[in-house]
């Protein structure tokens, strides 16, 4: 099973999107320092997650919520 991800940085309050075969483990790379992106940003939380059988099902979903329509769709599930 495949996962999209956003993280949420405690820092700054940024959001992150991702992909993933293992959240945690992805999470610890994040928190880490590992990831150029998100290092100066830590530390991260999983805001949301959704589980997918494919690889290319989770990187469509990654990139429509990288997308502007994607953002605003994240935003309302954010606030609930």
């Amino acid at each position: 099973m495949f996962f999209v991800y956003v993280l949420k940085s405690l820092k700054t309050g940024t959001r992150y999107v991702g992909s993933t075969g293992d959240v945690a483990g992805r999470l610890q790379e994040h928190n880490l320092g590992k990831c150029r992106y998100t290092r100066n940003r830590m530390p991260w939380i999983i805001a949301h997650q959704e589980g997918f059988r494919t690889l290319s099902e989770a990187r469509k979903r990654e990139n429509y919520l990288k997308s502007g329509q994607g953002r605003e769709h994240l935003d309302k599930i954010l606030k609930k």
